[in-house]
């Protein structure tokens, strides 16, 4: 069972975490199951950049993005090679370590 371990971040998991997760579910499922409140403004239907996620550790073991989802990475704030979105990435067998950019697009643009 891989595990995800989840970088501080200062309001969603100041103190970082780390968990197990079945192999299957998305980065962003998992994030929410495990009381990490990663926001997901479409409903985990690839339609915004509000889950964007690093994948740090084990981004090889995650299937590649579709054009889609990059079509939407290529709007999110704080883009790096690491970055998927959270609802797409899907867990394989690899332990996973992932960092939550400190902003969302939602945030930049209400002034958070």
């Amino acid at each position: 069972m891989p595990t995800i371990t989840v970088k501080p971040h200062p309001e969603l998991c100041p103190d970082g975490t780390t968990f197990t997760v079945d192999s299957g579910v998305s980065v962003c499922d998992a994030l929410l199951r495990n009381d990490v409140d990663i926001e997901h403004a479409c409903e985990k239907s690839c339609a915004c950049t509000t889950c964007h996620v690093h994948i740090r550790v084990g981004l090889d073991s995650i299937e590649e993005a579709d054009e889609l989802e990059e079509d939407f990475l290529d709007k999110a704030w704080g883009l790096d090679p690491d970055s998927r979105l959270s609802c797409q990435a899907i867990v394989e067998n690899d332990d996973l370590v992932i960092e939550i950019p400190k902003y969302t697009i939602n945030m930049v643009s209400e002034n958070h």
